[in-house]
């Protein structure tokens, strides 16, 4: 069975080590050459995006971005999953809030803005500061804005003009302003979804970001106070798209109470861990979900810990020295702040894993891995 994969990044990496087993080959479409490649040697071949999606037995995403006529295109072969509409919720603001107002999923208070009285008009009704995001092209903290006073707004608007301006009548631009809710910590549920309606869901993973991205997670905590608050809002959000394949949802948590940040309709960086924590990962089981196969274990095996490796060419190899740990490289160039890779570290239990990222954080300077130090210390009191 053929899997054809619009995107040929980390996302599509991983997936084509996960389908091996399973016998999938998975091909990927390098949205950028547009060309039809290996995601996983780089292998350049000659099939055009056409033939590649006549002999494919299912396609899926490994990202949101998608031109309109690429996406247009492998949906009326009727074998993409999880369908255009989860991938223009996924790649625009404007489209998500819509689908958690009427799925009555929470999210922060919002005012969605085209001109500079709708920003006048979030100030005067949400109060400041604000979170000003773009409703496209937005990602690891990129196109955001944080409005705390009023002198701010000319300056802010001058520039969020200018990407509204950049959009077109078949692709409008627009800014969503968002309330700054003060929240005790990030969280994210991933789960997979087949075709007749079957979930697998991971446990609750806690998420610490830096300048917008996604540093470390760690899975394993106790989250049930508000764990069953996402798995209702994962199964609300799942079943209005008719989803088939691994969704992801961030939340914040707001003392007890969680409310959706963003919605990714794909594999997700927060559920790395799967690969060492679960039976089964959220590659293999995305890729389960779009062929049509049983959907396999997503409860945890191990307590686990992601840590991402950011615009690093590598890692000090006494690192792979410590108990359980495992490093995944992506086969990039490096630049700074760049995903280059992660590492899991998986252990017994809290202590324990504690314990090995207080060891690694002996290796791992705080300037380029922040927080590990900290979390090492928050699981072992």
């Amino acid at each position: 069975m053929t899997i054809l994969i619009l995107g040929a990044g980390q996302l599509a990496r991983m997936m084509s080590l996960a389908g091996a087993p399973l016998n999938l080959n998975v091909v990927a479409y390098d949205v950028g050459s547009k060309k039809i490649v290996h995601p996983l040697t780089g292998e350049v071949y000659s099939t055009t995006l056409e033939d590649a999606i006549a002999h494919a037995d299912a396609i899926t995403a490994e990202f949101e971005h998608i031109p309109d006529d690429v996406l247009t295109l492998c949906c009326n072969s009727n074998k993409f999953y999880p369908g255009k509409a989860a991938i223009k919720t996924g790649g625009d603001r404007q489209i998500e809030k819509a689908l958690l107002d009427k799925t009555k999923v929470a999210c922060a208070p919002y005012q969605l803005i085209t001109e500079k009285a709708h920003l006048e008009l979030a100030v005067e009704k949400l109060g400041k500061p604000l979170v000003i995001k773009t409703c496209q092209a937005g990602y690891d903290g990129k196109g955001q804005w944080r409005l705390k006073s009023d002198e701010q707004i000319d300056t802010i608007w001058a520039e969020m003009a200018d990407f509204i301006a950049a959009g077109t009548e078949h692709a409008p631009h627009t800014i969503i302003a968002e309330k700054m809710i003060p929240f005790d910590r990030e969280v994210s549920i991933i789960g997979a979804r087949d075709k007749h309606g079957n979930v697998a869901i991971y446990p609750l993973t806690e998420n610490e970001h830096t300048n917008g991205v996604l540093t470390l997670s760690v899975a394993g905590l106790d989250n049930s106070r508000v764990e069953q608050q996402a798995i209702d809002a994962f199964t609300k959000l799942a079943n209005a798209l008719d989803y088939v394949g691994v969704l992801a949802v961030e939340f914040f948590d707001v003392q007890g109470t969680l409310l959706v940040n963003e919605i990714a309709p794909r594999v997700h960086n927060s559920g790395h861990w799967t690969q060492q924590g679960c039976h089964c990962s959220q590659f293999e089981n995305h890729l389960r979900a779009v062929a049509g196969l049983p959907l396999g274990n997503s409860e945890l095996k191990h307590v686990t810990a992601m840590i991402n490796v950011l615009g690093q060419a590598n890692i000090p190899t006494e690192v792979l020295a410590t108990t359980d740990v495992t490093s995944h490289w992506y086969g990039k160039s490096v630049k700074p702040g760049r995903k280059m890779g992660h590492i899991n570290v998986s252990a017994d239990n809290l202590a324990q894993l504690g314990a090995r990222l207080a060891e690694l954080s002996k290796l791992l300077p705080e300037a380029d891995y922040p927080g590990l130090l900290t979390m090492s210390q928050s699981l072992n009191n």
